[in-house]
């Protein structure tokens, strides 16, 4: 049957009205991108011509100095009065725009920051960060500046208040001056968005930083900031510092509030996330916490508990009774990971603590069943929303579709994957919407989990644990390729317990060569890949994860400073 011409042309009429339409909305889409784009380019210059201004009125200040000052240390010199606010700002800022220039790591400078430490020296009472500027991830909301997560959407819609760890900030004197940059949604360990772009590794530019804290761990590696604050959900904390050659603190998921911090999955209970500080050495971790761990964030958040720094736990010098494994049999570690184990635990033998080996087992089950099962518990729908209406999907094309496709297709697709590539065939099956009853059930199975570990942990009397840590920094663009290797620090978010991330040693000539030897565990096209992406790495720095029970910071801490120690004084010896 024929349709008649006034049906076809008004056919086509519609079809050219929402092509029209859709091409509108994609250009309004670019020009907020283009907007956006330019308020960071304007954010390079106000620091540009704010640390000119600076100089130009005090030229004998010397930077260099404040800037090789360790935290404490310069902490101490800003509240005895020996060293003004202005001085060491302008110092970071002048840093922070080089860093900024060289990796891209910088979305927005906080201009309100030089009021601030104008207004510093009338403040009465001087807190434990007084005159410290501070960097803050993207998704930490600051009064004033939008929380992105690298999203169109989220453009132009400024935080109406400060999340409570930045107002707790402020009333401890440490100064917000820049925000950084992430991968879009937060769920990667990749640092690009369409807005902002790609930051690059300090180190190594062709390297990535991490993520999705990749901004702060840019930032912050490079010595454009002295502390800079984060999020983990599943290492994004940890990959930056191990990348960049820092240490960082993912505490325990409700230590510190997570009041007014944006997340890539809202909702989902299953893989904790928690906030927590990066800096250059694990003594400014500690005094990070001693600052925020106060009365104000327990009242600014009643849902923290009130719990203060303890410092007779922290500054014990008990020998510690220490488990440890060189691999957790899912992500095959890279010989720098292995080695940079095994020499921490001979240091911490030799220094009198005993290392005990702790057995992981079903690490797989972990990963598919606990943590991407339960990340993505509704077949990722809320996930997909995020994304909805953005002019990019990331580099998540698969998995897009994937979690789009029909049940039965997933369960088809498990089903011929899995004699072949079986992490694929356990990564579709664990992407189906759950219902309310599997959902509970699988909750109550990670509790059990949670509880069987502690049970082996103090079966073995450990006080804390010495794990791997991916590294070294992969090439960038590999995290996206490479999502299953998160296995070594996404457990501990399962699990929730405070993790702290120390680098020790750096890759050798001898690691290199052994890579030639990697197969993987697996043997799959994944383990191929993180063969190639850990090439060609010799002078980057490979870290280990210190790890203590729920709500044990400062012993995590103190384990952290002990490894730190041991190092400093090795290499010192060398």
């Amino acid at each position: 049957m024929r349709l008649p011409l006034p049906a076809l042309l008004g056919g086509s009429a519609l079809s050219l009205l929402l092509l029209l339409l859709r091409w509108r909305r994609r250009r309004g889409l670019w020009r907020k991108v283009k907007e956006a784009q330019q308020r960071q380019e304007r954010s390079l210059v106000q620091m540009e011509m704010a640390v000119r201004r600076f100089r130009e009125q005090h030229p004998s200040v010397n930077m260099i100095s404040i800037l090789s000052l360790p935290l404490p240390e310069l902490s101490k010199k800003l509240r005895d009065g020996s060293l003004p606010p202005e001085h060491v700002f302008y110092a970071y800022v002048g840093k922070a725009l080089q860093i900024a220039t060289e990796t891209n790591c910088i979305t927005e400078y906080l201009q309100e920051s030089e009021t601030q430490v104008r207004k510093a020296k009338l403040t009465g009472k001087l807190g434990l960060l007084y005159g410290v500027p501070v960097s803050i991830k993207d998704s930490i909301d600051c009064q004033g500046h939008d929380s992105t997560l690298g999203f169109i959407k989220n453009l132009n819609k400024p935080a109406a208040e400060d999340s409570v760890v930045v107002q707790v900030l402020r009333r401890q004197g440490a100064i917000p001056f820049v925000k950084t940059n992430v991968p879009q949604s937060l769920i990667s360990y990749d640092c690009k968005n369409l807005i902002f772009g790609q930051t690059f590794n300090p180190l190594l530019y062709t390297r990535s930083p991490g993520g999705s804290s990749g901004g702060e761990g840019a930032l912050v590696g490079g010595g454009g900031s002295i502390l800079g604050f984060g999020t983990d959900v599943g290492g994004s904390l940890r990959f930056p510092a191990a990348f960049c050659g820092i240490c960082a603190l993912k505490p325990t998921g409700n230590r510190l509030s997570k009041k007014g911090i944006a997340s890539g999955v809202l909702g989902q209970k299953a893989v904790v996330a928690a906030v927590g500080p990066m800096a250059k050495d694990v003594e400014s971790l500690a005094l990070c916490l001693r600052a925020l761990l106060c009365e104000d964030m327990f009242d600014l958040d009643s849902t923290v508990p009130p719990l203060p720094f303890n410092e007779e736990v922290y500054s014990s010098t008990q020998p510690l009774r220490i488990g440890y494994y060189e691999t957790d049999f899912f992500t095959m570690p890279s010989p720098a990971m292995r080695r940079a184990v095994r020499e921490t635990k001979q240091l911490l033998e030799d220094a009198g603590h005993t290392l005990v080996p702790f057995e992981l087992t079903n690490v797989d089950y972990v990963i598919f069943n606990f943590c991407v099962r339960g990340m993505f518990a509704d077949g990722a729908t809320s996930f997909l929303k995020t994304f909805k209406g953005e002019l990019e999907k990331s580099s998540m094309g698969l998995f897009f579709w994937l979690a789009k496709s029909p049940h039965w297709l997933k369960t088809v697709l498990s089903w011929i994957a899995k004699p072949f590539v079986p992490r694929f065939s356990h990564i579709i099956r664990s992407m189906r919407a759950n219902t309310v009853d599997e959902v509970w059930s699988l909750h109550h199975e990670i509790e059990e989990f949670c509880h069987q570990f502690i049970a082996q942990w103090k079966k073995l009397n450990l006080d804390v644990m010495l794990c791997p840590m991916l590294g070294p920094a992969l090439g960038i663009g590999y995290p996206g390729k490479l999502s299953v290797a998160v296995s070594y620090t996404m457990l501990y978010n399962a699990l929730d317990f405070p993790t702290g991330v120390v680098p020790v040693t750096m890759v050798t000539d001898e690691d290199e060569e052994k890579l030639k030897g990697y197969q993987g565990y697996f043997r799959d096209w994944w383990d191929r890949t993180l063969a190639k992406a850990f090439r060609g790495s010799v002078g980057l720095p490979v870290a280990v994860q210190c790890v203590a029970l729920p709500w044990q910071e400062e012993l995590c801490l103190r384990f952290m400073k002990e490894v730190e120690t041991l190092i400093l004084k090795k290499n010192r010896l060398v």
